[in-house]
């Protein structure tokens, strides 16, 4: 185990980066993870964890077999209060066929975006898919959100041209959840197959993508509600899905 006492030392630059560069993440395909409980997440859910670093500490048994580095304390503080960890991002598996998939357009909030993995990976929503303005999930506060889904939930970051086309080859409806007047009741929509939209809580889905929906749904509210949180709707409406499944 190395110790690492310098803050200009390149791993912790490197962390540095990781936690606030995006590009960087995409770049290394590495993004941070934080506490004994998302380590344990990881290694239960065979997650493909790259380092390990510990704040002034020896390694403690059940260790993967990954370097271990051990920062001082005024330097990992440095580096970031939050990272312990980092874990390879994976890749769509070229030969997913799922049932059930939740989509997020322009859902700007890591809060939002963290919730609906978790949800997802709880309800049995095969894939997410993030289109647009989406929070990166692999923020280290979306990272959070998600309670350690993103070590077993397959995610995919697209265009809507992409998506369209994996739907047709799918058999996969598309259904948008749109306060529009020609929307229908989601209770009354087959959803046992089916990819669900859920767009920005300020502006909705985009009319580009309710161009491309085979259906528009919406969750009956009382009277003078005009919208849900992104992440309680999509939460619902996975639920929905759920409860159908074959």
């Amino acid at each position: 185990m190395e110790t690492i006492t310098s803050r200009k030392n390149s791993r912790v630059q490197a962390l540095r980066a990781l936690g606030r560069d995006k590009a960087y993440r995409r770049e290394q395909g590495l993004f941070l993870c934080d506490g004994e409980k998302l380590l344990s997440e990881a290694l239960a859910n065979g997650a493909d964890i790259a380092e390990i670093y510990l704040r002034g500490a020896k390694p403690a048994g059940n260790m993967p077999e990954v370097p271990v580095y051990s920062l001082s304390e005024d330097v990992f503080d440095y580096a970031s209060p939050l990272e312990l960890f980092t874990v390879r991002a994976k890749p769509l598996p070229e030969r997913v066929r799922p049932d059930r998939v939740i989509v997020l357009e322009n859902v700007q909030d890591p809060g939002n975006v963290g919730t609906v993995l978790r949800t997802a990976a709880a309800l049995g929503t095969e894939l997410v898919v993030l289109l647009g303005d989406c929070a990166d999930p692999y923020n280290p506060k979306t990272v959070r959100a998600a309670m350690g889904a993103l070590f077993r939930q397959r995610l995919w970051e697209t265009d809507l041209a992409t998506l369209c086309a994996k739907l047709r080859e799918w058999e996969l409806p598309l259904c948008g959840a749109a306060l529009r007047a020609e929307s229908v009741d989601v209770k009354c929509v087959s959803l046992r197959r089916a990819a669900i939209a859920v767009g920005n809580e300020g502006r909705g889905l985009t009319d580009a993508l309710l161009e491309k929906c085979d259906t528009k749904i919406i969750l009956p509210m009382t009277p003078g509600s005009e919208s849900l949180n992104a992440a309680v709707a999509a939460s619902i409406l996975m639920w929905e899905m759920w409860t159908q499944r074959g």
